[in-house]
């Protein structure tokens, strides 16, 4: 969008209108749940994590003693490179009479978390805290294999034991904040990630989390300014982009988040996400050739998408009486067309040809879409209104009783035999009809339309 087009825009105002019609597919609801998703996972690797905590804290965890620490120097530098024969060397030394050291068990449940065996790990983790209850790695790594295993309450208890056992360590306040936020304790999360952050201020991963917590708390103004510092640091990431898309939008500021989408775009960083809703941005700003050509660029994995969004703008089109705009969405279309978007091209195309007054070719399309789905109740409303134009009442009343016995059509279908019916006097089956559709949607306007009739019925056959 060029600086002239935006100024236009801010200059005569240019607002989208709500529009209400029973044949209109529901188009944009934009802004609503576009920055709602699922807490992303930290990039972090919990193995490294667990393999850098096998160097003993002197004077602060357990010891070892003299046999066991010969066994351990052995081990540990077999961690990389042969993890089943240390595994089996340690499990050796379980065989013992006496149990072993709570350091002995932390290092083989390193171990056996290395090996993925974490239910044995759990258990080697749970006794050296249970024995040692101040041994804080063993405490961050029992969260560590919480947290991998999507059992956020129980890592939540083991990060928070580290913590007020003296960690200071940037990570495990950020993966606290994390399962604090999993676990939607909102409040607790976001002091756990701005203490994550104090100490690692870069990290992106922290820096998201607060954003989510601020998106959905409707903090705004913070949000805003943690995604602007995302996308400096990160400027090719789209989900970046979108989010800050979202909150411009959560904010009513559609000229501005189509603003910040165009730029993203002259950068390459979208994706079919972006493309879709700065198409959307445009169609609600009523700039439908812009939002035409955006449809036009999304890429073939969402396709199908943009596919739908250029028949939903077309009808939107059509129901606002921008007829020419209508008509360059749908030549918009490629030509091979997925079977349910032939059948609502062919239908929207019809009311295009309505709209125009050009009654044969409307009939044209819609019967063309009849012999693929002859019960498509709308098409047959469509197929009616085209005869009752040209005064074809016959078939007109023909194409409205089929109709009528389609669920989804019987309410429409209704009302048009009705009218039908009152013109040529049948008073006693426009009731009918009149009832049928109440039964099925009472509305004010057709109560009174059945009271009128209803009058009419009970006056004498001579008067005028």
């Amino acid at each position: 969008m060029n600086r002239a087009l935006l100024s236009c825009i801010l200059f005569f105002g240019i607002v989208a209108s709500a529009h209400s019609d029973d044949d209109l597919i529901p188009l944009f609801e934009l802004g609503a749940g576009r920055g709602k998703t699922e807490p992303r996972a930290p990039q972090l690797d919990p193995k490294r994590i667990v393999n850098e905590s096998n160097s003993f804290l002197k004077e602060r965890e357990p010891e070892m003693t003299a046999e066991e620490y010969a066994i351990y120097e052995k081990v540990v530098t077999m961690l990389t490179t042969n993890v089943d024969f240390a595994l089996k060397m340690l499990e050796a030394m379980m065989n013992e009479k006496e149990p072993p050291s709570p350091a002995f068990e932390f290092i083989l449940g390193n171990v056996q978390s290395a090996a993925n065996q974490t239910e044995q790990a759990e258990k080697s983790y749970r006794s050296a805290v249970k024995r040692y209850p101040n041994f804080l790695r063993a405490w961050n790594n029992l969260g560590l294999l919480y947290y991998t295993s999507s059992r956020f309450g129980e890592a939540v208890d083991c990060f928070s034991k580290s913590v007020t056992l003296g960690d200071r360590d940037p990570t495990t306040f950020g993966l606290l904040g994390y399962c604090l936020e999993k676990e939607h304790n909102v409040v607790s999360a976001e002091m756990a990630y701005i203490q994550a952050l104090s100490g690692d201020p870069r990290n992106p991963d922290w820096k998201e989390g607060l954003l989510r917590i601020y998106f959905d708390g409707k903090q705004f103004g913070r949000a805003e300014a943690l995604v602007e510092n995302l996308i400096k640091e990160q400027p090719n990431e789209p989900r970046f982009w979108l989010t800050y898309a979202s909150i411009l939008l959560s904010q009513h500021r559609k000229l501005e988040a189509a603003a910040l989408l165009e730029t993203a775009a002259a950068m390459g960083a979208t994706d079919p996400e972006e493309f879709l809703l700065l198409g959307d941005l445009y169609a609600d700003l009523n700039l439908a050739s812009e939002a035409v050509a955006i449809y036009q660029k999304v890429p073939v994995s969402a396709h199908d998408r943009s596919e739908r969004k250029l028949i939903q703008l077309a009808q939107l089109l059509i129901a606002t009486g921008k007829l020419p705009e209508a008509e360059l969405a749908l030549k918009a279309l490629k030509p091979e067309l997925m079977p349910a978007g032939r059948l609502a091209v062919l239908q929207t195309r019809a009311d295009l040809m309505i709209a125009q007054k050009h009654w044969p070719e409307a009939r044209q399309e819609v019967e063309t879409l009849l012999k693929s789905a002859p019960l498509d109740g709308r098409g047959l409303l469509t197929l009616g209104r085209t005869y009752l134009e040209e005064q074809n009442i016959p078939r007109a009343m023909f194409a409205f009783e089929a109709a009528y016995r389609i669920p989804e059509a019987t309410y429409r279908a209704s009302l048009e035999l009705a009218n039908i019916e009152l013109k040529n006097r049948h008073y006693s089956k426009t009731v009918e009809y009149l009832e049928k559709a109440l039964s099925i949607e009472k509305t004010d306007t057709v109560e009174g339309y059945l009271a009128r009739v209803k009058a009419l019925a009970a006056r004498p056959a001579d008067a005028s």
